[in-house]
């Protein structure tokens, strides 16, 4: 007996190194999906400012030299996009925090 805990056996290592290997599997997995439930959450956010962004420019006419006009359309709601993205980076409005940590409960309720 003292030899073996001295000395173990080849598979009580392959044993403890496939244990180990199993830990360190579930810590990469739970890290990996908590960067995607963030990258999810910070998307999220961004998609709810540009909406909310667009509709505070939906009453305002273009006019102008350059103004009017199908370009002004695509375009206006490609930048809302940016909008609201750039808001989401800066901090956003905690919409991002809130949906990260329900995802993240989700996902241990789940399990």
């Amino acid at each position: 007996m003292v030899a073996e805990t001295l000395f173990p056996t080849p598979f009580r290592l392959t044993s403890q190194i496939a244990e180990a290997d199993r830990a360190s599997a579930k810590t990469l997995k739970a890290t990996q999906n908590e960067v995607e439930a963030r990258a999810a959450a910070d998307s999220f956010e961004a998609h709810f400012l540009a909406t909310f962004v667009e509709s505070m420019f939906s009453g305002i006419k273009a006019d102008g030299p350059f103004g009017g006009g199908q370009g002004e359309t695509v375009f206006r709601s490609l930048l809302n996009q940016e909008y609201g993205a750039a808001m989401s980076r800066s901090g956003g409005v905690g919409i991002a925090d809130s949906v990260f940590q329900e995802i993240l409960r989700i996902q241990e309720a789940s399990q």
